[in-house]
């Protein structure tokens, strides 16, 4: 239902902007949303954005990533400037419909080099 690319490897104070693609189901109506996790946490909150494009961030990435969805391709992006290290993680794409179902992605990893 949902597929990520556009993780990689990139220097500390890099750019990358992975997206997620979804069928129309996963996508129309739904809140989109990016989340993250490393070996040995939970997965955490980094962004989402609502169907009518109301976007809300952790406030570890505020100022840094966008979050943006292009509702004609059912895509969903996170563009990250500024990348830290601590950024480092496998990024995984969610969605919630208006009824509570909720989709994931396979995840994609990003890695900081410092």
């Amino acid at each position: 239902q949902l597929v990520e690319s556009g993780g990689g490897l990139v220097q500390a104070g890099g750019s990358l902007r992975p997206s997620c693609a979804a069928c129309v189901s996963a996508f129309r109506s739904n809140t989109m949303g990016w989340y993250r996790q490393t070996p040995g946490k939970q997965r955490e909150l980094v962004a989402t954005i609502s169907s009518t494009d109301w976007p809300n961030y952790a406030d570890s990435v505020k100022g840094r990533f966008t979050i943006s969805r292009d509702n004609a391709k059912y895509t969903v992006y996170l563009r990250m400037n500024s990348l830290k290290p601590e950024d480092t993680a496998v990024y995984y794409c969610n969605s919630v419909s208006p009824f509570g179902t909720i989709y994931w992605g396979q995840g994609t990893q990003v890695t900081v080099s410092s």
